[in-house]
Order: C-alpha cells, then sequence, then structure tokens
C-alpha cells in the first residue's frame, strides 16, 4: 500500500504541477488576447517567437483538425491506462515514469479545455511557421522524447553487458583463486616445516 502511495504522489504532483501551468498560462492568454491577436514584446522578434491567442479542434500542434470529440476520449483512455500501469513500472526505470507523468499532465491539461471549451483547446506558443502548440502539448512531446532516450539509453547497456562480462564477477573469481592458492601454499609450507624430531614419535 505504501509503494503505491508513493508512486501515485510522484505521478499525480508532476501531472498536477504541469496542469497547473498548462491551465494558468491558457487562462493568461485568453484574459489579455482576442481570439488570434498576437503579442510579442519586441516587434523585431515577431517573425520568431510571439504569443497568439488561437483555438484547436484537432490533436496537438493543430493536427486532425475537427475531431476534438475523438481526441476527449482517447485523452480519458490514456489517462487511465497510466494510472493503471504507473505502479508496476520499476523504481529504477526513471525515464519511463517521468514520460508517464509528464504525458499524463499534459492528456489532463487539453482534455480539460476540450470538456469546458466544446472540444476546443486553446493554443499560444507560435515559433516561426512551426504549428501553434501550448504547454500541453509541449510535455507530451518532451515525454515522448524522454521515453525515446530512456529507451535507447537501457538499450546500450544491455549491450555493453553483452560484450563486457561482468567485471564485479570476474574480480571476485580472481579473489577466490588468490585465495585458494595462497590456502594451499600455506598447507604445503606446513607440510614441510616440521622439526627434525617430529617424524620420530610416528614410528
Amino acid at each position: 500500500m505504501k509503494k503505491y502511495l508513493r508512486d501515485y504522489i510522484f505521478l499525480f504532483g508532476l501531472g498536477g504541477v504541469i496542469v497547473i501551468i498548462d491551465q494558468a498560462t491558457k487562462a493568461l492568454v485568453r484574459a489579455n488576447l482576442q481570439f488570434s491577436e498576437i503579442w510579442s514584446p519586441w516587434e523585431w522578434l515577431l517573425p520568431y517567437v510571439r504569443i497568439v491567442n488561437w483555438k484547436n479542434s484537432g490533436a496537438a500542434f493543430g493536427m486532425l483538425q475537427g475531431f476534438g470529440g475523438i481526441f476527449s476520449i482517447l485523452s480519458i483512455v490514456v489517462v487511465l491506462v497510466i494510472i493503471y500501469y504507473f505502479p508496476r513500472v520499476p523504481a529504477q526505470d526513471w525515464t519511463l515514469r517521468l514520460a508517464m507523468g509528464m504525458q499524463l499532465g499534459g492528456a489532463l491539461g487539453n482534455l480539460i479545455d476540450r470538456i469546458m471549451y466544446d472540444g476546443f483547446v486553446t493554443d499560444f506558443i507560435s515559433l516561426g511557421s512551426f504549428p501553434v502548440f501550448n504547454v500541453a502539448d509541449a510535455s507530451i512531446s518532451v515525454g515522448v522524447a524522454v521515453l525515446i532516450l530512456g529507451m535507447w539509453v537501457k538499450e546500450q547497456q544491455e549491450k555493453k553487458q553483452i560484450t563486457n562480462p561482468d567485471k564485479d564477477y570476474l574480480a571476485s573469481a580472481s579473489n577466490s583463486g588468490e585465495k585458494h592458492i595462497s590456502d594451499n601454499t600455506q598447507i604445503s609450507i606446513s607440510s614441510h616445516d616440521r622439526l627434525p624430531g617430529e617424524n620420530s614419535s610416528d614410528g
């Protein structure tokens, strides 16, 4: 029970922080910018980075517009799968746990928007010609990147273990062999190192 409690504290703690940041930034944009209005602190920065109040009825980064209802259902499924599966992930597999926490926060952040705003999600981060996105989208994407990186690192470690035998095992075997040789040497020395009168008493 304590393990489940620790696991869910981490999962919902990380996911909750992401949801709070996501919803706070979206609310700030909706309160200060009209729909499609653009803002940037410096005019020269506009072609590269700007804030824009935009609506998205599709997936992350504006893909598959008009399927908000379907993505709402998918978000619920993703959330439930993460909640169910998370306690079963070993604590050592921190990259997968981190990725799942980030994806949970991103999925919940956009799901809240879809429920509250008729299937629409507020996007506001615009970089160059890249599709407009939000904190939840970024969290999901970074989570996927962390997951891929973790899988790659794990694969490299497994390959290293296959190509290089366990050093600890070799060191242990070496120490055991040295101890065996040392014991035999001591036995040999003690058997030859008797006093001259000791053999006469045997007869």
